[in-house]
C-alpha cells in the first residue's frame, strides 16, 4: 500500500471518528465521559458549546459568558454544620458540562409540573401554601439566603421545596426565577432531595434545570440539578445567590461554598426575559407545598410548626438582597410582606435578635409543618 494511500485513509478515518463526536443525541452530543450516581441517575460531560441549553430559539447568536463579571462575596461565618451529601463527586474535564441525562418520562413530567409550578405573581393556585417573606420593593438585581433542608416523607402526587427567587409582572405577563430543594417524587421518581432551578420568560412558558433548553451550565463539577442524601431528622444546607451580571444582563446561579470558592452554576441568559431587563420588581424567600388531587398537604420545612428554638423549624438565615445600584442589604431593609396562608398547616416566626445583642444569622425565619388533610384550598 502506498504512502499516499495510507495518508488518505487515516485521512478519513480522522474525520470519521470527529463526526461520530459531534452527532446529536435525544441527550445532546456525545458525552466525552459520565457519571452513574445511582441506578437511575446518570450525568452526561457535554461540549459546553454544544449543550441542549443553547438550542433555546433565543440563544441563535448568543455568547456563553464563563464568569459572572463581578464574584459574589464568600462565605466567611458557618451557621450550622452541614449534614449534605451527594456521595459520588462530579468532575467533568475541562471544556465539558454536566447534564442530567434526561429520559421521555422526565421530560414528559417536567412539562407537566412546569406548567402548574407556582410562583408569588400567579393567581391563586388550588392545593398550594406557602410560608415566606418577599419584598416588592424594586427594582432588585438579586438575592441570596442560607436554608435548611430535610428529609421529608412526600407522596408521588404531592411537592415540597425550599427556594429564593426574583421576578417581575406586568398584566398578564409574568417573568421569574426560582431555585433551591425540592422533594418531587412524581418529577424525580424519589423522594430525595434534589436541588433545582425553575424559569418562565418570554413565552410564558415555564421549564425545570435543563429539561428543556435556556440554562446555560457553566460548573464542570455542580449541576444545576443533583440529588442529595440526608439522613432523617438531621438538616441539610444550601446557600445560593440569583444575581444579575453587571455588564450582560443575564441571571446567574451561584452555590456558596464553606472553607472553597463560590461556586458559579450557570445562568439564565438576558435574552430569555422581557421584563427583567432592568432588575426584577420582586424578591422572595419561603417553603412551597403542593396538595395532592385528594387535598392532602405534604409537610414542609422539616415538618415541624415554628414553635420551638431556631433549630427545631426550617429556617431561612441570612437573607439579603442587591438593590438596584448592586449595593447588598439585608432584606428587611426595604419594606417586606409576610407570606402564610394557611395557619393550620403550616407556620411562620420572623426570627428577633435581643438589644444589644449580635447575631450571626442577619434577616432570618423559621417556617414549616406538618401538613395534613384540612390545610385549606
Amino acid at each position: 500500500m502506498s504512502t499516499g494511500i495510507r495518508m488518505a485513509l487515516v485521512v478519513n478515518l480522522l474525520s470519521l471518528l470527529f463526526s461520530t463526536a459531534i452527532v446529536h443525541s435525544n441527550q445532546s452530543t456525545v458525552p466525552l465521559r459520565s457519571f452513574k450516581i445511582s441506578e437511575n441517575v446518570t450525568y452526561d460531560c457535554i461540549d459546553i458549546y454544544k449543550q441542549p441549553g443553547l438550542n433555546h430559539p433565543l440563544l441563535k447568536t448568543h455568547k456563553i459568558q464563563m464568569k459572572p463579571s463581578v464574584s459574589r462575596p464568600e462565605l466567611k461565618m458557618q451557621t450550622w454544620k452541614n449534614e449534605t451529601s451527594n456521595k459520588k463527586k462530579i468532575g467533568c474535564p475541562t471544556g465539558t458540562v454536566p447534564i442530567l441525562r434526561n429520559t421521555k418520562e422526565y421530560v414528559t413530567n417536567s412539562q407537566m409540573f412546569a406548567e402548574k409550578h407556582f410562583h408569588p405573581l400567579s393567581a391563586d393556585s388550588p392545593g398550594t401554601h406557602i410560608a415566606g417573606v418577599r419584598s416588592s420593593s424594586g427594582p432588585f438585581r438579586g438575592v441570596q439566603a442560607w436554608f435548611s433542608a430535610n428529609s421529608l416523607n412526600v407522596g408521588n402526587d404531592q411537592v415540597s421545596y425550599s427556594h429564593i427567587y426574583i421576578g417581575s409582572g406586568s398584566g398578564n405577563e409574568v417573568n421569574y426565577i426560582s431555585a433551591g430543594w425540592i422533594i418531587n417524587p412524581g418529577l424525580y421518581g424519589d423522594q430525595r432531595v434534589w436541588t433545582f432551578g425553575f424559569w418562565k420568560g418570554k413565552d410564558g412558558k415555564g421549564c425545570y434545570n435543563t429539561a428543556c433548553s435556556g440554562f446555560v451550565q457553566v460548573s464542570k463539577v455542580v449541576p444545576i440539578v443533583e440529588p442529595y442524601y440526608l439522613n432523617t431528622g438531621v438538616p441539610g444546607w444550601l446557600r445560593y445567590s440569583i444575581h444579575q451580571d453587571t455588564n450582560t444582563g443575564n441571571w446567574w446561579l451561584t452555590q456558596h461554598m464553606e472553607d472553597a470558592p463560590n461556586e458559579d452554576i450557570g445562568y439564565w441568559p438576558k435574552e430569555l426575559f422581557n421584563l427583567l431587563d432592568n432588575g426584577a420588581n420582586m424578591v422572595g424567600v419561603g417553603g412551597v407545598v403542593q396538595a395532592s388531587r385528594s387535598g392532602l398537604s405534604p409537610p414542609m420545612g422539616n415538618g415541624n410548626l415554628p414553635n420551638g428554638g431556631r433549630q427545631d423549624s426550617g429556617v431561612f438565615t441570612n437573607i439579603e438582597v442587591l438593590n438596584s445600584n448592586y449595593e447588598q442589604r439585608k432584606m428587611n431593609s426595604f419594606r417586606t410582606e409576610n407570606l402564610l396562608d394557611s395557619e393550620k398547616c403550616y407556620g411562620l416566626r420572623i426570627g428577633t435578635v435581643k438589644r444589644f445583642r449580635r447575631t450571626h444569622l442577619g434577616f432570618f425565619f423559621n417556617y414549616g409543618g406538618p401538613g395534613g388533610i384540612s390545610c385549606g384550598v
